[in-house]
């Protein structure tokens, strides 16, 4: 059967896609059906045809699946921000631990006949999973989003529709933090009481003021941050909004960032205080941490307590470990592990983020922990390659940040040592193949490994198999409830020789 666009058809939906869709075949033709479960008989509209695969559009569900519940968010077909809001929560953890079982087991090439759930491999490696505890709704701690005019010419904010620019308002999104929703509720009011019709950007005429609304709040410690962002480098055009603003109950600190290019990323370069503190801060378990605005911080911190405690575990730290934690941010896993190992030393390439992670140190009174700015392939390379014989500064002396006020960044490499363990927690495109060469001639006993992509960890994981490493325990850590993506935990430990 050829299947042609505009085409209505019913299908049974086999499996699911790995961004949670439905997926059936029409004579042995792969059709992709967003909203859609396993199980179901349905009824849809073919929208692209390419030649071994398509994508078609739900219009009814004839026989629906029992995993099937009704989204809250009356925008979500719209959004498509939360993709698995049709799906009990039960479901969406099994599809999330299917998912990565999949990608270990096809991409990290563990293979072998094995029980779902179970990892084959050179010995079966059980995955466990941690999802949440009460209702999973209302949990991100920072949201960004873009403003522009409905139709009547007031002043809205929402999110995208998917692959467009066509804002959808919305006042209440269910996975944002209660606090947040109501702050950005009160600011387009505000911005509505001053609207002059060339308030808010136009990203096709490149002109007007205000392109996002960027909130940050500390669960906490209950601040919250507002920062507009605008396209001109001029507070002074909306003063009067941003004093309304820092005049809210709910607000700790005002701030704007400047971001002038024709771009679609969000913010720009230069953050400037307006009222209060650009930063805030907020506790992870007994660590205390303060974040910039361009910092990276996961947004679900409850979940995010209980990855880096499996990462804790699975470094099986006894005080006399030296650790390297890779893509440190601002030094998040770095302090949980400082607190159990000889010492830690954390590598990042942003530079706000690693001025971050002194100062946590310092706020938690941590004196075990090293913190070094520079892309983790190359510092880490160098470091190996160098056979800890050269000073720091010497290494990449154009990447490396030298703080004189703290924790001995100045001194020689020499008087460091080799890893007993590396963590790794690296962004979507995982490691790079030149860090996991150098991780492999590091030869730590132990790498933790926290992924947001499972491609990419398996991927990685099948990389340093060849230096002699073997998957022993990997877990499951639904941090991003109702939507798609999923956090895994891997320990890999060393068994031979390496194959390299």
């Amino acid at each position: 059967m050829s299947l042609v666009k505009n085409q209505e058809i019913d299908l049974t939906i086999e499996s699911f896609g790995n961004s949670g869709e439905g997926v059936a075949h029409v004579d042995g033709y792969a059709l992709f059906v967003s909203g859609a479960l396993p199980g179901e008989r349905v009824h849809v509209v073919v929208t692209k045809v390419k030649k071994n695969y398509g994508y078609a559009r739900l219009l009814s569900v004839l026989d629906a699946s029992p995993d099937r519940v009704e989204p809250l968010c009356p925008v979500y077909k719209r959004c498509g921000g939360c993709e698995l809001q049709h799906m009990s929560y039960e479901a969406q953890l099994r599809f999330k631990t299917e998912r990565v079982y999949d990608c270990l087991t096809r991409i990290g090439r563990l293979s072998g006949n094995s029980l779902p759930g179970e990892i084959p491999g050179e010995s079966t490696v059980r995955l466990e999973v941690i999802g949440c505890e009460g209702e999973p709704w209302h949990y991100r701690n920072k949201v960004q989003l873009p403003v522009g005019y409905d139709k009547d010419g007031n002043i809205v904010t929402g999110f995208y529709v998917a692959r467009s620019h066509e804002i959808i308002p919305c006042d209440e999104c269910y996975i944002q933090d209660k606090k947040i929703s109501g702050v950005v509720t009160e600011i387009i009011s505000i911005l509505n009481k001053y609207n002059n019709g060339a308030l808010v950007y136009d990203e096709t005429e490149h002109h007007g003021l205000i392109r996002h609304i960027y909130i940050r709040h500390g669960q906490q410690t209950d601040q919250l941050v507002v920062c507009l962002v605008l396209n001109v480098d001029d507070t002074r055009l909306i003063d009067d909004c941003m004093y309304e603003i820092n005049s809210l109950s709910d607000v700790s600190g005002v701030c704007i960032n400047i971001n002038n290019k024709r771009t679609n990323v969000i913010t720009g370069d230069k953050y400037i205080s307006v009222f209060g503190d650009i930063f805030i801060e907020d506790k992870i378990g007994d660590i205390t941490f303060r974040i910039a605005p361009e910092s990276f911080y996961q947004v679900n911190p409850h979940m995010t307590e209980k990855l880096y405690g499996k990462a804790l575990e699975y470094a099986s730290l006894t005080g006399n470990e030296v650790v390297w934690d890779l893509y440190c941010g601002i030094g998040t896993i770095s302090l949980f592990l400082a607190k159990k190992a000889k010492k830690v030393v954390g590598v990042e390439i942003v530079d706000q983020a690693i001025k971050n992670a002194k100062e946590n140190a310092k706020i938690n009174s941590i004196n075990n922990a090293e913190f070094i700015c520079g892309a983790a392939e190359e510092i880490i390379d160098s470091l190996v390659n160098d056979g800890l014989q050269s000073s720091i500064a010497d290494v990449t002396a154009s990447t490396l940040l030298v703080d004189e006020d703290q924790y001995e960044i100045g001194r020689s490499i020499s008087d460091r040592e080799l890893p007993d363990v590396v963590v790794v927690d690296p962004p979507r495109k995982g490691c790079d193949e030149k860090l996991i060469s150098a991780i492999g001639k590091a030869s730590p006993a132990r790498i933790v490994y926290v992924s947001c992509d499972p491609a990419t960890l398996a991927r990685d994981i099948a990389r340093l198999r060849e230096f002699g490493y073997e998957l022993k325990k990997a877990c499951v850590v639904d941090q991003f409830w109702q939507t798609k993506h999923v956090e895994t935990c891997a320990l890999l430990s060393k068994t031979s020789v390496s194959a390299v």
